[in-house]
Protein backbone atom coordinates (compact mmCIF):
# COMPACT_ATOMS: atom_id res chain seq x y z
CA UNK A 1 0.00 0.00 0.00
CA UNK A 2 2.68 2.27 0.80
CA UNK A 3 4.17 2.43 -2.56
CA UNK A 4 0.89 2.16 -4.32
CA UNK A 5 0.29 5.71 -2.21
CA UNK A 6 3.81 7.06 -2.88
CA UNK A 7 3.20 6.96 -6.53
CA UNK A 8 -0.49 8.56 -6.09
CA UNK A 9 1.21 11.34 -4.43
CA UNK A 10 3.84 11.95 -7.52
CA UNK A 11 1.20 11.61 -9.42
CA UNK A 12 -1.42 14.50 -7.50
CA UNK A 13 2.21 16.79 -7.40
CA UNK A 14 2.45 15.86 -11.16
CA UNK A 15 -0.50 16.98 -12.01
CA UNK A 16 -0.09 20.36 -9.85
CA UNK A 17 2.93 21.45 -11.70
CA UNK A 18 0.91 21.21 -14.77
CA UNK A 19 -1.10 23.86 -13.57
CA UNK A 20 2.18 25.58 -12.18
CA UNK A 21 3.60 25.44 -15.61
CA UNK A 22 0.43 27.35 -17.45
CA UNK A 23 0.46 30.03 -14.53
CA UNK A 24 3.60 31.71 -16.16
CA UNK A 25 5.98 29.83 -14.90
CA UNK A 26 6.00 31.34 -10.98
CA UNK A 27 4.76 28.06 -8.89
CA UNK A 28 0.80 27.73 -7.42
CA UNK A 29 -0.33 27.77 -4.00
CA UNK A 30 -3.11 25.51 -2.74
CA UNK A 31 -4.68 26.99 0.67
CA UNK A 32 -6.21 29.28 2.80
CA UNK A 33 -5.91 29.24 6.57
CA UNK A 34 -8.72 29.48 9.41
CA UNK A 35 -7.20 29.91 12.62
CA UNK A 36 -10.64 28.11 13.76
CA UNK A 37 -10.32 25.41 12.04
CA UNK A 38 -8.19 22.15 13.55
CA UNK A 39 -4.58 21.70 13.15
CA UNK A 40 -2.40 18.51 13.68
CA UNK A 41 -0.02 17.62 16.46
CA UNK A 42 3.28 19.28 16.42
CA UNK A 43 5.73 16.42 14.60
CA UNK A 44 9.30 16.86 13.10
CA UNK A 45 8.69 17.05 9.44
CA UNK A 46 10.37 13.23 8.57
CA UNK A 47 7.72 12.22 10.97
CA UNK A 48 4.71 13.79 9.59
CA UNK A 49 6.00 13.17 6.13
CA UNK A 50 5.97 9.58 6.49
CA UNK A 51 2.36 9.64 8.88
CA UNK A 52 0.65 11.06 5.41
CA UNK A 53 2.06 8.77 3.40
CA UNK A 54 1.21 5.41 5.42
CA UNK A 55 -2.31 6.95 5.60
CA UNK A 56 -5.36 5.07 3.61
CA UNK A 57 -5.37 6.75 0.34
CA UNK A 58 -8.59 8.87 -1.08
CA UNK A 59 -9.73 8.64 -4.29
CA UNK A 60 -10.00 12.19 -5.44
CA UNK A 61 -10.86 15.71 -4.48
CA UNK A 62 -13.42 18.21 -5.42
CA UNK A 63 -12.34 21.99 -4.03
CA UNK A 64 -13.77 25.30 -4.54
CA UNK A 65 -10.78 27.51 -4.64
CA UNK A 66 -9.98 30.93 -5.48
CA UNK A 67 -6.80 31.89 -7.58
CA UNK A 68 -5.02 35.37 -6.27
CA UNK A 69 -2.36 36.61 -9.07
CA UNK A 70 0.11 39.22 -8.22
CA UNK A 71 2.77 37.80 -10.62
CA UNK A 72 2.23 40.65 -13.81
CA UNK A 73 2.54 44.34 -12.21
CA UNK A 74 -0.92 46.22 -13.54
CA UNK A 75 -0.17 48.55 -16.69
CA UNK A 76 2.25 45.47 -18.01
CA UNK A 77 0.37 44.19 -20.60
CA UNK A 78 -1.05 46.60 -23.57
CA UNK A 79 -4.94 47.62 -23.43
CA UNK A 80 -6.77 44.39 -24.35
CA UNK A 81 -3.99 41.91 -24.11
CA UNK A 82 -5.30 39.16 -21.29
CA UNK A 83 -3.12 35.96 -20.54
CA UNK A 84 -4.79 32.77 -18.97
CA UNK A 85 -4.46 32.46 -15.60
CA UNK A 86 -3.18 36.34 -15.80
CA UNK A 87 -6.19 37.50 -13.31
CA UNK A 88 -7.62 36.42 -9.69
CA UNK A 89 -10.15 34.28 -10.41
CA UNK A 90 -12.82 32.09 -8.41
CA UNK A 91 -13.64 28.31 -9.24
CA UNK A 92 -13.81 24.65 -8.86
CA UNK A 93 -10.76 22.04 -8.99
CA UNK A 94 -11.34 17.92 -9.76
CA UNK A 95 -8.96 15.85 -8.95
CA UNK A 96 -8.69 11.88 -9.45
CA UNK A 97 -6.11 9.62 -7.59
CA UNK A 98 -4.54 9.08 -11.01
CA UNK A 99 -3.40 12.50 -11.59
CA UNK A 100 -6.00 13.82 -13.85
CA UNK A 101 -7.40 17.20 -12.78
CA UNK A 102 -9.78 19.92 -14.45
CA UNK A 103 -9.57 22.97 -13.23
CA UNK A 104 -12.38 26.37 -13.77
CA UNK A 105 -11.64 29.64 -13.01
CA UNK A 106 -13.95 32.47 -13.28
CA UNK A 107 -12.65 36.19 -13.66
CA UNK A 108 -13.75 39.52 -14.88
CA UNK A 109 -10.70 39.13 -17.48
CA UNK A 110 -12.46 36.31 -18.60
CA UNK A 111 -12.81 32.32 -17.63
CA UNK A 112 -10.36 29.38 -18.17
CA UNK A 113 -10.53 25.92 -17.98
CA UNK A 114 -7.42 23.78 -17.67
CA UNK A 115 -7.52 20.41 -17.83
CA UNK A 116 -4.44 17.37 -17.67
CA UNK A 117 -4.68 14.00 -18.61
CA UNK A 118 -1.92 12.25 -17.04
CA UNK A 119 0.44 13.50 -20.44
CA UNK A 120 -1.05 16.03 -22.04
CA UNK A 121 -1.78 20.17 -20.60
CA UNK A 122 -5.24 21.85 -22.50
CA UNK A 123 -5.91 25.16 -21.43
CA UNK A 124 -8.71 26.98 -22.77
CA UNK A 125 -8.67 30.77 -22.51
CA UNK A 126 -12.19 32.21 -22.87
CA UNK A 127 -11.08 35.67 -23.56
CA UNK A 128 -9.19 34.63 -26.90
CA UNK A 129 -11.72 31.45 -27.52
CA UNK A 130 -8.33 29.49 -27.81
CA UNK A 131 -7.02 25.78 -26.69
CA UNK A 132 -3.53 25.99 -25.93
CA UNK A 133 -2.09 22.17 -25.40
CA UNK A 134 1.22 21.55 -23.80
CA UNK A 135 2.46 17.53 -23.56
CA UNK A 136 4.67 17.16 -20.36
CA UNK A 137 7.86 14.89 -20.69
CA UNK A 138 7.59 11.46 -18.80
CA UNK A 139 9.66 11.12 -15.71
CA UNK A 140 12.57 8.63 -16.39
CA UNK A 141 12.33 5.21 -14.84
CA UNK A 142 12.72 4.57 -11.17
CA UNK A 143 16.10 3.75 -9.99
CA UNK A 144 15.91 3.40 -6.76
CA UNK A 145 17.55 -0.06 -6.66
CA UNK A 146 14.63 -1.90 -4.68
CA UNK A 147 14.55 0.48 -1.79
CA UNK A 148 11.00 0.83 -2.50
CA UNK A 149 8.65 3.97 -1.90
CA UNK A 150 10.57 5.51 0.81
CA UNK A 151 13.80 5.19 -0.40
CA UNK A 152 13.05 6.44 -4.11
CA UNK A 153 11.32 9.27 -2.68
CA UNK A 154 14.36 10.12 -0.57
CA UNK A 155 16.79 9.44 -3.72
CA UNK A 156 14.45 12.72 -5.33
CA UNK A 157 14.84 14.92 -2.25
CA UNK A 158 18.12 14.41 -1.43
CA UNK A 159 19.44 17.10 -4.86
CA UNK A 160 16.59 19.16 -3.66
CA UNK A 161 17.79 19.36 -0.21
CA UNK A 162 21.25 20.54 -1.24
CA UNK A 163 19.68 23.29 -3.25
CA UNK A 164 17.55 24.89 -0.60
CA UNK A 165 16.67 25.65 2.76
CA UNK A 166 14.06 24.22 3.84
CA UNK A 167 11.89 24.33 7.36
CA UNK A 168 10.07 21.88 9.42
CA UNK A 169 6.35 21.35 9.59
CA UNK A 170 4.20 24.00 11.41
CA UNK A 171 1.40 22.88 12.10
CA UNK A 172 -1.90 25.06 9.89
CA UNK A 173 -5.30 24.63 8.83
CA UNK A 174 -6.50 24.34 4.95
CA UNK A 175 -10.08 23.92 4.08
CA UNK A 176 -11.23 23.08 7.18
CA UNK A 177 -8.18 20.23 7.14
CA UNK A 178 -5.10 19.83 9.46
CA UNK A 179 -2.41 20.58 7.60
CA UNK A 180 1.90 20.56 7.91
CA UNK A 181 3.10 23.61 6.24
CA UNK A 182 6.43 23.55 4.94
CA UNK A 183 8.64 26.83 3.64
CA UNK A 184 11.70 25.91 1.44
CA UNK A 185 14.04 28.81 0.36
CA UNK A 186 17.14 28.65 -1.83
CA UNK A 187 20.49 28.49 -0.40
CA UNK A 188 22.32 30.35 -2.60
CA UNK A 189 21.28 32.51 -5.84
CA UNK A 190 17.37 32.23 -6.26
CA UNK A 191 17.26 34.83 -8.87
CA UNK A 192 13.56 36.60 -8.35
CA UNK A 193 12.28 33.84 -6.19
CA UNK A 194 12.37 34.34 -2.31
CA UNK A 195 10.74 31.31 -0.80
CA UNK A 196 8.10 28.85 -1.48
CA UNK A 197 5.39 27.76 1.22
CA UNK A 198 3.43 24.39 0.33
CA UNK A 199 0.76 22.56 3.00
CA UNK A 200 -0.42 19.02 3.10
CA UNK A 201 -3.13 16.95 4.78
CA UNK A 202 -1.88 15.88 7.95
CA UNK A 203 -4.06 12.67 7.63
CA UNK A 204 -3.99 11.94 3.73
CA UNK A 205 -1.09 14.22 2.52
CA UNK A 206 -2.94 15.45 -0.33
CA UNK A 207 -1.23 18.95 -1.25
CA UNK A 208 -3.75 21.61 0.27
CA UNK A 209 -1.78 24.83 0.44
CA UNK A 210 1.17 26.60 -1.26
CA UNK A 211 2.49 29.73 -2.26
CA UNK A 212 5.29 31.57 -4.31
CA UNK A 213 7.65 34.89 -2.77
CA UNK A 214 9.22 37.41 -4.87
CA UNK A 215 12.36 37.88 -2.63
CA UNK A 216 11.92 40.59 0.13
CA UNK A 217 8.12 40.52 -0.42
CA UNK A 218 5.52 39.03 2.54
CA UNK A 219 2.48 39.14 0.29
CA UNK A 220 2.81 35.62 -1.73
CA UNK A 221 3.09 36.39 -5.81
CA UNK A 222 0.28 33.43 -6.73
CA UNK A 223 -1.74 31.67 -4.42
CA UNK A 224 -4.51 29.22 -5.34
CA UNK A 225 -6.57 28.35 -2.03
CA UNK A 226 -8.81 25.88 -1.01
CA UNK A 227 -12.13 27.11 0.66
CA UNK A 228 -13.68 23.92 0.61
CA UNK A 229 -12.74 20.41 0.26
CA UNK A 230 -14.17 17.03 -0.28
CA UNK A 231 -12.40 13.52 -0.41
CA UNK A 232 -14.34 11.14 -2.82
CA UNK A 233 -14.89 9.83 -6.27
CA UNK A 234 -14.00 11.84 -8.80
CA UNK A 235 -15.40 10.39 -12.15
CA UNK A 236 -14.00 11.12 -15.56
CA UNK A 237 -16.38 13.66 -16.29
CA UNK A 238 -15.58 15.22 -13.77
CA UNK A 239 -11.78 15.90 -14.96
CA UNK A 240 -12.96 15.87 -18.91
CA UNK A 241 -12.55 18.95 -20.91
CA UNK A 242 -15.41 20.51 -21.61
CA UNK A 243 -16.37 21.41 -25.79
CA UNK A 244 -15.59 24.81 -26.86
CA UNK A 245 -17.17 24.78 -30.62
CA UNK A 246 -15.46 27.17 -32.53
CA UNK A 247 -12.51 27.70 -30.67
CA UNK A 248 -8.96 27.23 -32.67
CA UNK A 249 -6.27 25.07 -31.30
CA UNK A 250 -2.65 25.90 -30.90
CA UNK A 251 0.12 23.57 -29.53
CA UNK A 252 3.09 24.87 -27.58
CA UNK A 253 6.43 23.12 -28.22
CA UNK A 254 8.53 22.94 -25.85
CA UNK A 255 11.26 25.56 -27.23
CA UNK A 256 8.98 27.93 -28.40
CA UNK A 257 7.31 28.21 -25.08
CA UNK A 258 10.74 28.83 -23.70
CA UNK A 259 11.29 25.34 -22.15
CA UNK A 260 13.99 23.53 -23.03
CA UNK A 261 13.87 20.14 -24.02
CA UNK A 262 16.12 17.38 -22.71
CA UNK A 263 19.96 18.51 -23.46
CA UNK A 264 21.17 15.48 -25.78
CA UNK A 265 25.08 13.89 -24.98
CA UNK A 266 26.42 16.32 -27.61
CA UNK A 267 27.57 19.58 -25.44
CA UNK A 268 30.46 21.78 -25.88
CA UNK A 269 30.52 24.74 -28.42
CA UNK A 270 32.09 23.41 -30.93
CA UNK A 271 30.31 20.16 -30.95
CA UNK A 272 27.08 21.96 -30.80
CA UNK A 273 27.59 24.18 -33.81
CA UNK A 274 28.86 21.49 -36.10
CA UNK A 275 25.99 19.61 -35.29
CA UNK A 276 23.40 22.67 -36.28
CA UNK A 277 21.68 23.64 -39.76
CA UNK A 278 22.18 27.65 -38.00
CA UNK A 279 24.58 29.83 -36.97
CA UNK A 280 25.38 29.18 -32.87
CA UNK A 281 25.26 32.63 -30.70
CA UNK A 282 26.92 31.32 -27.21
CA UNK A 283 29.65 34.37 -25.83
CA UNK A 284 31.90 33.13 -23.18
CA UNK A 285 29.27 36.11 -21.01
CA UNK A 286 25.71 37.53 -20.74
CA UNK A 287 24.60 39.78 -18.20
CA UNK A 288 28.04 39.54 -15.96
CA UNK A 289 27.06 36.05 -15.96
CA UNK A 290 29.56 33.24 -17.23
CA UNK A 291 28.61 30.49 -19.95
CA UNK A 292 28.57 27.53 -17.92
CA UNK A 293 27.93 24.52 -20.65
CA UNK A 294 25.93 24.53 -24.08
CA UNK A 295 23.97 21.12 -24.98
CA UNK A 296 22.45 20.04 -28.26
CA UNK A 297 18.53 19.51 -28.06
CA UNK A 298 16.05 18.15 -29.90
CA UNK A 299 12.44 20.58 -30.98
CA UNK A 300 9.98 19.26 -32.99
CA UNK A 301 12.71 16.72 -34.76
CA UNK A 302 15.18 19.41 -35.44
CA UNK A 303 18.44 20.35 -34.21
CA UNK A 304 18.52 23.23 -31.52
CA UNK A 305 20.88 24.60 -29.09
CA UNK A 306 20.55 25.20 -25.04
CA UNK A 307 23.27 27.69 -23.12
CA UNK A 308 23.03 27.94 -19.47
CA UNK A 309 24.91 31.19 -17.88
CA UNK A 310 25.55 31.55 -14.24
CA UNK A 311 24.33 28.91 -11.53
CA UNK A 312 21.56 28.20 -9.82
CA UNK A 313 18.16 29.44 -9.78
CA UNK A 314 19.18 32.97 -10.99
CA UNK A 315 20.57 31.34 -14.45
CA UNK A 316 19.89 32.82 -17.65
CA UNK A 317 18.67 29.93 -20.31
CA UNK A 318 18.98 30.46 -23.75
CA UNK A 319 17.67 28.06 -26.54
CA UNK A 320 18.08 28.52 -29.90
CA UNK A 321 15.94 27.10 -32.95
CA UNK A 322 15.27 26.82 -36.31
CA UNK A 323 12.49 29.86 -37.29
CA UNK A 324 9.52 28.50 -38.45
CA UNK A 325 6.55 30.14 -40.17
CA UNK A 326 3.65 31.13 -38.04
CA UNK A 327 3.45 33.40 -34.78
CA UNK A 328 5.20 32.13 -31.61
CA UNK A 329 2.68 31.82 -28.18
CA UNK A 330 4.45 34.86 -26.80
CA UNK A 331 3.03 37.06 -29.94
CA UNK A 332 -0.21 34.93 -29.79
CA UNK A 333 -0.41 36.80 -26.54
CA UNK A 334 -0.30 40.00 -27.87
CA UNK A 335 2.71 40.61 -25.14
CA UNK A 336 4.48 43.79 -25.07
CA UNK A 337 7.03 44.11 -27.97
CA UNK A 338 10.72 44.94 -27.49
CA UNK A 339 13.55 46.00 -29.49
CA UNK A 340 16.61 43.65 -29.80
CA UNK A 341 19.44 45.22 -32.13
CA UNK A 342 16.29 46.32 -34.47
CA UNK A 343 14.28 43.32 -34.32
CA UNK A 344 11.23 43.26 -32.77
CA UNK A 345 10.09 40.81 -30.05
CA UNK A 346 8.15 39.57 -27.44
CA UNK A 347 8.69 40.05 -24.26
CA UNK A 348 6.95 38.48 -20.94
CA UNK A 349 7.98 39.91 -17.73
CA UNK A 350 6.81 39.20 -14.41
CA UNK A 351 7.71 39.67 -10.39
CA UNK A 352 9.19 35.97 -10.74
CA UNK A 353 11.30 36.13 -14.28
CA UNK A 354 11.62 37.39 -17.84
CA UNK A 355 10.87 35.65 -21.08
CA UNK A 356 12.27 37.67 -24.61
CA UNK A 357 11.82 36.19 -27.74
CA UNK A 358 12.95 37.24 -30.65
CA UNK A 359 14.12 35.95 -34.78
CA UNK A 360 17.22 36.88 -36.73
CA UNK A 361 18.35 35.43 -39.63
CA UNK A 362 16.53 32.33 -39.62
CA UNK A 363 16.94 31.79 -36.05
CA UNK A 364 14.55 31.33 -32.88
CA UNK A 365 15.90 33.14 -30.03
CA UNK A 366 14.66 32.58 -26.43
CA UNK A 367 15.90 34.47 -23.19
CA UNK A 368 14.84 33.08 -19.83
CA UNK A 369 15.43 33.28 -16.61
CA UNK A 370 14.58 34.30 -13.14
CA UNK A 371 15.93 37.87 -13.49
CA UNK A 372 14.95 41.39 -14.42
CA UNK A 373 13.65 42.15 -17.56
CA UNK A 374 16.60 44.85 -18.04
CA UNK A 375 18.97 42.05 -17.44
CA UNK A 376 17.09 39.27 -19.71
CA UNK A 377 16.89 41.73 -23.03
CA UNK A 378 20.75 42.64 -22.68
CA UNK A 379 21.21 39.10 -22.69
CA UNK A 380 19.16 39.17 -25.63
CA UNK A 381 21.00 41.76 -27.18
CA UNK A 382 24.44 40.15 -26.67
CA UNK A 383 23.92 37.20 -28.63
CA UNK A 384 25.89 37.47 -31.57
Amino acid sequence: MLKSLSSLHRRVLAAFAAVALLALGGGIALGASDSASPTPPRRPLAQAVLTALQAPPVEGVAAKIRFTNRLLPAGSLPEGATLPFGASADGRLWLRRDGRLRLDLRSDAGDAEITYDGNRVRLYDASANTVFTFVLPHPTASRDGGRGALGELAGKLGPLLSMFNVSGATPSSTAGRPTYTVRISPKDDGGLLGAAEFAFDADHGVPLRGAVYEQGEPEPVLELAATELDYGAVSDADVAPRPHPGARTLEIHRAAAGVPASPSTVSGVGAVRRRLGFPLAAPPELAGLPRRSVHLIRSGGTAGALGVYGRGLGSILVVQTRATAGSTPLRELKLPQVNIDGRTGAELATALGTIVTFERDGVRYTVLGSVPPVAAENAARALR
